[in-house]
């Protein structure tokens, strides 16, 4: 296979010369059939004289001669019987002769390999290989042999006539001639690659060889009958050729391995060879032929073949073996995931996600794919190693129902990675594992979370599901993106305790900076936890610091749990502490007390009181607000006339309207008029409100007369009393509008006097200067004369523009007013404003009249 031949006879010379080297000065070893070697050194060129002394002798005749070089130089010398060495130059040089072999060879089957400075003995059954240390490797190849050559990686054997040699060896495969008659009828020469073992070239020779040797890197043989033949070596590809077409696969493959061919060339033959057992069926094999050329071959090709036989062991090793490469796609990810699920091999599963290092494969694709093949404990280490720390949590609450696990994951998260995941969970956190959850609470809402790095465990109400290959994740938790240190170890199984020891240390920790978030975004975590949450609340309202709205809001929310924790409890005593706390609130939050912005939400307190029924605090709190009205209507509406009186006598100069709810609730029944007392707080009421002008007249009796128990004694004084008033003031404004008519008559015959009458002007002094008129003089027409100059000089304008500067102030001012009231009267909502806050709404009208506000403007032509 490995050579062609080129039949071009050669004229010439027959001699053969073979040169192994030179030294100085020379030696010649020289063997004789007598069985003596004589070696023979000195300048034989120039005849200065030789040495030569027998250094072997033997009774078999000597059949060949080799020198292995090097700093000591070995002869091997070879007979029919044996095969022996000595040392003939070098250290050791003097020994006796060693035996290499009991097994002689015939003449001219002796030569070295020049690449390995091997021994090579050609005898009838095999051919043996001898290095410095002994007998090596041999390879059977029946049949006499006449001559043995090496050329390259080749070794030449020339063998006499009809010999089935070939035929007989098992060793060697057959790839070159197939006409055996030649080889039996003639001698054949063949060459053989001991490294691969095979044949690489024989033919059968028309005349008997004489000899095979190298010159110019190539190999030639010569006959007898004087034809000289050169044999070439084919090239790479032709030899893979020849072996795809008798599918001699393995061989194609170790020879592209020995000639070290480019990789993507070696991974098409493995590609080849896969295919050819997939043939025959042999899908093991086929398999490793197939992982062998995963970089070079179509993962498609290969998939789709152990599909199509449900070979799901081999397409498990194919797969691996992509993701091992980092060919696998998402695809591939889900596939493989899918085999490890119907084969139910959790081994390998846990193997391939948790390979060492960089993750071979798309972590987002094999999560969800164990999450629906019910590795939940896999899916929860991928997404741990991936760093989605709120899938992690999903995994662990969700599926494997790990909640102290997910607690404890939350504790080794930085405070920006906690908080998001802590916040979708936090119900079922607080209802199984309610004292850490709290815990976890107050330091993150309070800014003293710190990310821990040991965690201890946490008592679970509800047993934990175990199973699969991971116990527990907590040796995930040394991973750096989670805050563990590298050589910190956690148990894999921690016992767990009634509540979690928490580790302290004496030095003084740095809490990481974070922005706490608002105190309300915990409050829905906290339901049907009443004393968890009054725990938060409280150590919330600890804090300094706080803004007020979150000071309203955490004050607000813990007095309602207070109430709620009293009306749920039996005991008296417990009642009345949960009360007494409520109380509290309201009380250190009093702006008359602590002299700032009240805590808590008034209207709030209000509502939750009046639902707890809870009457100190509605007292309480519209005492603070100065709702007396509220506290007055909160007896009348129980019909506790005695702490309606009360009431009235505490808070009614605080608030004078209770004074007129007070008559009304009086009135209203009686019932109510004849309990003690109450007739002379009527009388009270009237004589307040007739004082404070609180009710008109006509308002108190139409009180009075609602209820019907009201008699005309009752309020007899307080009636003459107003009637006398309104006389005296209607009397006073008769007077008054008299005097307005007057005075209005008076305006009108002066005015009317200025147009029709001439007017005498009789001063003789400058009402400026106070000098003597003298001309030019200026007169008004008020009365007021003035020197022209005085006039000039005072005002500053010409005479015919000229206002009498003695008048000219009380002029602008009504001016003024008369403008104003001009532009008053289009301002309709100042007018509705005054008059919803009169108390004497008529009054307002008649100002707002005379004002001019309801004037109507003269229509123009």
């Amino acid at each position: 296979m490995g050579l062609r031949q080129n039949r071009e006879e050669i004229a010439g010379s027959k001699m053969f010369v073979y040169s192994q080297g030179a030294e100085w000065p020379p030696t010649i070893s020289v063997g004789f059939a007598n069985g003596s070697v004589t070696i023979i050194r000195g300048d034989f060129i120039h005849d200065r004289g030789t040495k030569q002394r027998i250094v072997f002798e033997s009774q078999d005749p000597i059949t060949a001669l080799q020198v292995r070089q090097g700093t000591t130089k070995v002869l091997y010398i070879a007979t029919l019987g044996k095969i022996s060495s000595l040392v003939i130059s070098g250290k050791g040089q003097g020994q006796p002769v060693r035996t290499v072999d009991n097994r002689g060879c015939h003449p001219g089957c002796m030569t070295f390999e020049p690449s390995t400075n091997d021994l090579i003995v050609a005898r009838d059954d095999a051919v043996y290989y001898y290095g410095v240390n002994g007998r090596g490797p041999s390879y059977a190849f029946d049949g006499p042999k006449k001559l043995v050559k090496t050329y390259k990686d080749y070794v030449g054997l020339v063998c006499p006539p009809r010999v089935a040699q070939i035929s007989k060896s098992k060793t060697f495969r057959r790839l070159g001639a197939d006409d055996v008659d030649d080889i039996f009828s003639s001698s054949s020469f063949t060459l053989l690659d001991t490294d691969l073992r095979y044949v690489a070239y024989t033919e059968a020779l028309p005349a008997p060889p004489k000899d095979v040797f190298v010159i110019w890197d190539e190999l030639f043989l010569l006959t007898e009958d004087g034809k000289l033949f050169r044999y070439q070596e084919k090239t790479s590809q032709q030899k893979l050729d020849i072996l795809y077409q008798r599918d001699l696969y393995i061989l194609a493959i170790n020879l592209a391995q020995k000639y070290g061919v480019d990789v993507a060339l070696q991974n098409m033959i493995f590609r080849k060879y896969g295919d050819h057992l997939y043939q025959k069926g042999d899908y093991d094999t086929a398999m490793q032929q197939y992982l062998r050329a995963v970089d070079n071959t179509e993962p498609s090709q290969v998939i789709r073949k152990y599909l199509d036989t449900q070979r799901i062991h081999n397409l498990i090793d194919y797969l691996e073996e992509l993701h091992e490469h980092n060919k696998a796609t998402a695809d591939h990810t889900t596939l493989l995931l899918n085999c490890y699920a119907k084969m139910k091999d959790t081994e390998k599963l846990d193997k391939f996600i948790r390979t060492p290092g960089e993750l071979k494969f798309d972590p987002d694709t094999a999560i969800p794919m164990c999450r629906q093949g019910g590795y939940y404990e896999q899916a929860a280490y991928l997404a741990t190693k991936n760093g989605d720390n709120e899938l992690v949590i999903d995994i662990l609450i969700e599926d494997l129902k790990k909640y102290a696990e997910a607690l404890q994951y939350i504790w080794r998260l930085e405070p920006e990675a906690a908080y998001p995941v802590l916040m979708k969970y936090p119900r079922v956190l607080i209802e199984h594992c309610p004292t850490e959850a709290t815990k976890i609470f107050i330091d993150y809402y309070t800014g003293q979370y710190k990310p821990r790095e040991d965690v201890p465990a946490v008592a679970d109400i509800q047993p934990e599901a175990s199973g699969g290959a991971f116990q527990s994740l907590s040796v995930l938790w040394t991973l750096p993106f989670v805050g563990g240190r590298k050589d910190q170890t956690v148990p894999a199984a921690p016992v767990p305790k009634p509540e979690a020891e928490l580790v302290t240390n004496e030095a003084p920790e740095i809490l990481p900076l974070y922005e706490k978030p608002k105190p309300r975004s915990a409050f829905s975590s906290f339901v049907d936890h009443p004393t968890e949450f009054i725990a938060f609340l409280e150590a919330l309202l600890k804090q300094t610091g706080l803004a007020h709205a979150e000071k309203v809001d955490l004050t607000t929310a813990l007095f309602e749990m207070y109430l709620e924790s009293a009306n749920k409890t039996v005991d008296k005593n417990e009642k009345d502490a949960w009360q007494q706390k409520a109380k509290s609130l309201i009380v250190e939050s009093d702006v008359k007390n602590t002299g700032v912005e009240p805590s808590i939400d008034t209207s709030n307190v209000l509502l939750l009181s009046s639902l707890s029924r809870f009457p100190t605090g509605t007292t309480l709190i519209r005492e603070r607000a100065s709702l007396y009205p509220d506290i007055f209507r909160s007896y009348t509406s129980a019909k506790d006339t005695t702490g309606a009186i009360s009431a009235l006598r505490k808070y009614g100069q605080e608030d004078l309207s209770l004074y007129v709810l007070a008559l009304s609730y009086f009135a209203s029944s009686d019932k109510i008029i004849a309990e003690p007392g109450v007739k002379e707080e009527v009388g009270t009421c009237l004589q307040k409100i007739d004082q404070e002008r609180l009710l008109a007249p006509l308002q108190v009796v139409k009180i009075l007369s609602q209820g019907g128990a009201m008699t005309m004694g009752m309020v007899k004084d307080y009636l003459a009393t107003n009637i006398s008033r309104e006389r005296r003031e209607i009397q006073s404004n008769r007077r008054l509008a008299d005097s307005y008519r007057t005075e209005t008559a008076a305006k009108k015959n002066e005015i009317e006097e200025l147009n029709t009458k001439p007017i005498v002007f009789q001063a003789r002094r400058c009402s400026s200067c106070g000098g003597g008129l003298d001309l030019p003089v200026v007169h008004f027409m008020c009365k007021h004369s003035f020197h022209q100059r005085c006039l000039n000089t005072r005002m500053g304008v010409s005479v015919e523009d000229a206002d009498c500067p003695i008048c000219q102030p009380g002029n602008d001012t009504i001016k003024r007013i008369r403008r104003v009231q001009i532009e008053s009267a289009d301002q309709h909502d100042i007018f509705r404003r005054e008059l919803e806050r009169s108390t004497d709404r008529f009054g307002t009208v008649s100002e707002f009249f005379g004002r001019g506000v309801m004037t109507v403007a003269a229509p123009t032509e």
